[in-house]
């Protein structure tokens, strides 16, 4: 079969990985239009379950990942000067630019041909029996065929920059800072030993109060800078380079289409949907679409089967992730809704955000909800582990 991969991103990139290891025979060509080592997005974050996919897809890959990666087990929260901990949430950070670099040496090592600088024309597909779209959000190769994939974009409310930091923070961290213009806070986790990813975001009422949308970058990574300083100890934060030096301040794009596939080209990763970055699932999410695209080709022999089967099954997948990233947006855009909790009872509600009861009942009678819900099933639990135990006692004592 001979594949074309448009987009050098984790998923095509993934994609030519497994279907070399399935058949060796593969014809696979990845184009990235940007040059080598060209990509943003500081850290990407994922948890165990998406390694135990990739050491089933490919071992060897996913031994790299795991040494290039970084691990921490706590949340932590800073609302003003108070903090609060949670433990045992573990998750891993690596940085994005490793990250395709790993995939990219592992797929050339394969056979696979990575082509930088080499842009697709929209209107040109590659000579190939499948073409994957693995070119983001802004999918040229999508778009040219709107009226066939049916592409709807929803903007979000929010306001919010991705930066770098040299701080280097041992556990996935929040901080909330109140200003004169309303709330404003960072998400902040490491993903390497001299660097951390932070993502700020705030109300677009702040954002303006602040003077943010008016700032160039080195303005506004000022006034970040001032607002974190706490949570910085000292460390710069870090921008994107422009030429113009505009400060990259965005609204979240929540992406959905109508269909995945029409002929032979089929998408894959933020081409095809996109989820908010709050729940810290669109490495994992691009990742999962490549082994369930390479499973449907293994599995299906007709083309057109194959990209249905791999169009339901990942339909399916994503419903309950986009419900949770739909509602995990929507807790940060009505923040000040919660930021009056005790801290511990804000960060066990930002624990719940994915909740959709959430929203309708009051915080604090639906945080005690919570509170007793987990007792009773803690009580279940304990009386299910004590009621054979209690049978096998009285078995004993019943015997002459």
């Amino acid at each position: 079969m001979k594949i074309a991969c448009v987009g050098g991103g984790p998923a095509s990139l993934y994609f030519s990985i497994l279907m070399k290891r399935q058949d060796p025979s593969h014809d696979i060509t990845v184009h990235e239009r940007n040059p080598a080592g060209s990509t943003y997005g500081w850290g990407v974050t994922y948890w165990s379950s998406l390694l135990d996919q990739l050491r089933d897809g490919d071992p060897e890959s996913a031994r790299a990942v795991t040494e290039a990666s970084v691990r921490w087990s706590d949340g932590v929260a800073h609302v003003g000067d108070r903090t609060t901990v949670h433990h045992g949430d573990e998750g891993f950070g690596i940085g994005r630019r490793r990250l395709l670099d790993l995939l990219a040496e592992r797929a050339r090592t394969l056979g696979v041909r990575v082509e930088f600088e080499h842009e697709v024309p929209a209107d040109a597909l590659p000579d190939a029996d499948l073409v994957v779209a693995g070119d983001g959000v802004n999918s040229a190769l999508r778009d040219r065929r709107a009226h066939h994939f049916g592409p709807e974009l929803t903007h979000g409310r929010n306001r919010y920059i991705w930066l770098g930091t040299t701080k280097v923070f041992d556990s996935f961290t929040f901080a909330f800072v109140e200003t004169g213009h309303g709330w404003i806070w960072c998400y902040a986790y490491g993903f390497g030993a001299d660097a951390s990813t932070c993502v700020v975001e705030c109300a677009p009422q702040t954002w303006t109060g602040l003077g943010l949308d008016r700032a160039d970058e080195a303005e506004g990574l000022a006034v970040l800078e001032k607002l974190f300083a706490d949570l910085l100890d000292g460390h710069p934060l870090i921008g994107r380079a422009q030429s113009d030096g505009a400060a990259q301040w965005l609204t979240f794009r929540t992406l959905v289409n109508r269909t995945w596939h029409h002929g032979n080209l089929v998408l894959i990763g933020d081409a095809a949907h996109t989820t908010h970055y709050s729940i810290g699932a669109g490495t994992t999410l691009a990742l999962e679409d490549a082994i369930s695209l390479a499973r449907a080709l293994r599995e299906h022999p007709e083309l057109e089967s194959a990209l249905a089967h791999y169009e339901q099954e990942r339909r399916s997948a994503l419903l309950p992730v986009q419900s949770a990233a739909r509602l995990s947006a929507q807790w940060y855009e009505n923040l000040p809704r919660y930021i009056g909790l005790p801290p511990a009872q804000m960060f066990a509600l930002l624990g719940q955000r994915h909740s959709p009861l959430l929203p309708y009942v009051p915080p604090q009678l639906y945080y005690r909800m919570d509170r007793a819900a987990g007792r009773l099933e803690v009580l279940r639990r304990f009386k299910r582990w004590l009621g054979p135990r209690v049978a096998r006692t009285v078995q004993s004592r019943s015997r002459p």
